[in-house]
């Protein structure tokens, strides 16, 4: 890949994804970045990589072409059709590994973006890079608010609409791959994350679920998920109820949660905690970090309800605002 920038600086926000009922398909990104600079080599036949890291992953993570953001990066270069360039990269990293804040859609996202930066500039095609994004992570959810920011549903058609039945006069039919739409989120919705010391690969977290579920059981969760961006924006929404009434209906599951508290005992006592004091508490992502969601400031209530859990020296809380302009680019 020839640059036409020479140096790109990426921004990418922390995620948490389901957020209780919106299995495999919601997602919020979270003011908590990882900053990433990316240095092409003056020499344009040295293709190697150079990689240093800072933070989370300083001690554990590859410093090579396995590197998940150096291996998305290449994949992105190949993509356009340019010849491999080679970079230096240093990684500033904030977000937790393997612990259900969307570290490995971040750093798929910073590789592709910033590979499509150094040819397009700091205005790169955010659809590309979704959609680029969500075929290397395989699944969407965590991907999409780190793209786009904010709240989003996400989903991946597997044929073109319309494809098999009557296309609609004037309508333009969705293409086949993966899609998102993007909800306000009201300024008053506060988000706490509490951390622990303890990891969950995905993997793990996946083998968790049975191959079926309960009717009634995905009824349920069904009518939690459609609540759940009125209930992030109870205001526009023109929802009647208590605002924090609605985010702890909205956050109630059935189909993933249930079947992954004996991966993560501690995380599920500390949700069980919360949400027995009204607080719209759920799993992270595939965990363990623990999500509580609320309209209002409540952070020393929270820290309170969870004292003993803050009090061990085996969590910490980061209380965050929500990121609403997803991935950050600055281009030399």
């Amino acid at each position: 890949m020839t640059p036409r920038y020479r140096h790109v600086s990426v921004h990418v926000p922390a995620t948490t994804a389901n957020l209780g009922s919106g299995f495999d398909t919601m997602g919020l990104a979270l003011d908590f970045h990882d900053e990433l600079s990316f240095t092409a080599h003056d020499d344009p036949a040295d293709h190697g990589v150079d990689v240093s890291i800072e933070g989370e992953g300083a001690d554990t993570l590859p410093r090579d072409e396995t590197h998940l953001v150096v291996s998305s990066f290449r994949k992105a270069g190949r993509t356009l059709g340019r010849g491999r360039v080679g970079r230096s990269l240093h990684a500033r990293n904030r977000i937790p590994q393997a612990r259900g804040m969307g570290s490995s859609a971040e750093a798929i996202v910073a590789g592709i973006t910033a590979a499509m930066a150094m040819v397009q500039g700091a205005d790169p095609d955010r659809q590309a890079i979704f959609d680029m994004a969500a075929t290397i992570e395989g699944h969407p959810d965590n991907v999409a608010p780190a793209v786009f920011g904010g709240l989003t549903t996400s989903w991946r058609l597997d044929l073109p609409e319309g494809q098999g039945s009557m296309t609609i006069p004037g309508s333009e039919p969705l293409s086949r791959g993966f899609h998102v739409a993007r909800y306000a989120v009201d300024p008053a919705i506060t988000v706490s994350v509490f951390v622990p010391d303890f990891e969950l690969s995905t993997e793990r977290a996946r083998e968790a679920l049975p191959d079926a579920v309960p009717y009634a059981d995905a009824v349920f969760n069904l009518s939690r998920a459609a609540l759940l961006p009125a209930a992030l924006n109870p205001g526009r929404a023109g929802a009647g109820d208590d605002p924090n009434a609605l985010l702890f209906a909205a956050t109630q599951d059935r189909l993933h949660q249930p079947y992954r508290r004996g991966l993560m005992p501690e995380s599920w006592g500390l949700i069980e905690t919360l949400r027995s004091r009204g607080f719209a508490a759920a799993v992270s992502g595939a965990g363990p970090c623990v999500l509580v969601l609320h309209y209002g400031r409540a952070q020393d209530v929270i820290d309170h309800e969870a004292r003993e859990q803050l009090a061990s020296g085996r969590w910490r809380v980061l209380h965050l605002p929500i990121d609403h302009r997803g991935v950050a680019i600055d281009v030399t």
